[in-house]
């Protein structure tokens, strides 16, 4: 049998990318990045209708675009042969979701409803309907619904139930105009298909959907909104699939779009940083990820199910086939060293990193390496937007204590990076109180690719050794790992994730192991971040809410 070939591709924030993949080898051989035409629509819709403060929004049709030239391109500068190409995987941020009409066309592109706000993409990061979350959170606190214990006692404001009520409550017709509100993932799948398939994955991080369970019942809905009345079976209808499995064959009429041949195996979506668990070969219980970017998103799987206190998400067939995957997170981590560096760096930093042809990070973080742990004299919270994991409270914000007269910019750099690693150890910790083991730790994204400072520090505050991923496209690799098993053996791929990890994942020889002596400081500052942490986080956290209040 000729060598086969699989598709990735992962739709971010700003663009798209796809990745062209040899299922023997694990060879990339060619990758085609394209950004969004509109980009995030916070301030205004393209016709100039303003938008109001916490909105996110996205143009649908460029996701379209992104899928149609990233495929062209890779196969144009591959040369593979087409009838070689055996699937394609999608992974996508989440919840990113529209609504859609009775062909399964998003409204925003329909021109009676271009202007209203609801018609449009609301992007992961669309936080408006916190307002809406909290309401659900007190109802389901209320009536004792047993699906809250899976998210760590609290419904987000970035979900697809939030999201949907506050459509309800802002705007009733966009409401009764929509067919279906679909994650935008599920959509493409379901464009590239004409198979209406959720996936497992999304569906129960983001729509309080289990596998056992389904959603929660319709007394609940009805409970939050009597508009919610049978939302399952109406607006959220839909084949709820596992990940690893076949959605479908693609339609000729995007076959002849994208350049590939009908029937090829589309693989169920998945939520773009749970892609990176088997890319690294993350496939077995206590295999710890963390994908580190603007945020990090933290995932591990077991083979039995313990509620933990501030976890995220509890997902059975989440992320892997057959176990339990978890996900945790931070929501400023690669954010809070640019706020610093693009707020707070005197001119005569960003100077010298000119004269060294370096970028002020670079600058910064060769400074900050020269200085021993402890050195600082600095102490950070990790809470620049927030905390999600394990407070779950979006209200705390960004502090750091210990400044004095003779405080350096690369000092207040380095407390920044050390206090995500002391956030990354409580959330491990919170883990190993509650019996769920982690063996492993591994780092992607694009920060551990080139930041060595960060790994190190990792390395010493957590105390174990750091694996990092070998793949500047990692989650586009998992995608397309996603779908080489949905394409199945026979056809070259594989049946199951595992044995595509066996073959696909990448993980660099080079790993970080911590140092002893810098264990030993890290432990001492380790109990003072916790000291902080409590009193700020559990025991005064209306200090920092008042804050927020007034601001």
């Amino acid at each position: 049998m000729s060598n086969k070939y699989v598709i990735g591709i992962d739709f971010g924030t700003d663009s798209g990318r796809a990745l062209l993949v040899d299922t023997k080898t694990g060879e990339e051989l060619a990758v085609s990045v394209h950004s969004y035409a509109h980009g995030v629509l916070d301030e205004y819709l393209p016709d100039g209708t303003l938008l109001e403060k916490d909105w996110a929004l996205q143009h649908p049709n460029d996701y379209l675009d992104v899928l149609i030239t990233t495929v062209n391109e890779v196969l144009k500068l591959s040369r593979v042969n087409v009838e070689d190409v055996i699937g394609i995987g999608i992974d996508f941020t989440s919840c990113t979701m529209l609504p859609l009409d009775h062909n399964g066309e998003p409204l925003c592109t329909q021109k009676e409803y271009s202007s209203r706000p609801h018609s449009w993409v609301k992007l992961w990061k669309h936080h408006a309907a916190h307002k809406e979350a909290e309401q659900i959170t007190a109802i389901a606190k209320e009536r004792g619904e047993n699906f809250l214990a899976r998210y760590g006692g609290k419904i987000s404001s970035e979900w697809m139930i939030p999201k949907i009520l506050q459509i309800i409550h802002e705007d009733m017709e966009i409401f009764e105009q929509a067919d279906l509100f679909m994650e935008a993932g599920d959509w493409l799948v379901y464009k590239l298909t004409g198979n209406l398939v959720r996936s497992s994955n999304t569906s129960g991080y983001k729509a309080m959907w289990s596998l056992k369970e389904g959603y929660p019942d319709n007394d609940f809905f009805k409970a939050v909104h009597p508009q919610l009345n049978n939302i399952v079976d109406t607006k959220l209808r839909g084949e709820v699939r596992s990940v690893g499995k076949k959605a479908g064959g693609l339609t000729p009429q995007m076959a002849e779009k994208i350049g590939l041949k009908p029937d090829t195996a589309i693989a169920v979506n998945i939520i773009d940083a749970h892609a990176a668990v088997p890319a690294v070969g993350a496939v077995q219980p206590g295999q710890f990820v963390m994908a580190i970017g603007t945020s990090t998103c933290h995932m591990l799987i077991t083979e039995q199910e313990t509620l933990v206190e501030g976890v995220c998400g509890t997902v059975e067939n989440g992320i892997i086939p057959d176990y339990i995957s978890y996900e945790t997170g931070q929501v400023a981590v690669g954010d809070s060293f640019s706020w610093f560096v693009e707020n707070s760096v005197p001119h005569h930093v960003y100077q010298a990193a000119v004269q060294s042809n370096i970028s002020v990070h670079d600058y910064l973080e060769n400074k900050a390496a020269a200085i021993s742990p402890g050195e600082t004299g600095l102490i950070a919270m990790d809470w620049w937007n927030g905390n999600r994991s394990v407070l779950v409270d979006p209200n705390l914000s960004g502090l750091i204590l210990g400044f004095d007269l003779t405080t350096k910019p690369e000092e207040i750099y380095r407390a920044l990076i050390e206090s995500t690693a002391f956030g990354t150890r409580k959330v491990i910790e919170n883990y190993q109180k509650n019996n769920v083991i982690v063996k492993e730790v591994f780092a992607c994204g694009g920060i551990p690719q080139k930041n060595n400072l960060l790994n190190q520090i990792y390395a010493d505050v957590l105390n174990c050794e750091i694996k990092i991923a070998d793949s500047s496209e990692i989650t586009a690799l998992g995608a397309a790992m996603y779908a080489a098993t949905a394409a199945g053996k026979e056809k070259g791929g594989f049946n199951s994730i595992n044995s595509a990890a066996q073959k696909m994942a990448k993980v660099k020889k080079e790993t970080f192991r911590p140092i002893p002596e810098n264990v030993e400081v890290y432990n001492k500052l380790y109990q003072v971040y916790q000291d902080v942490h409590d009193y700020y986080g559990k025991y005064k956290p209306e200090l920092m809410h008042e804050l927020k209040y007034l601001k």
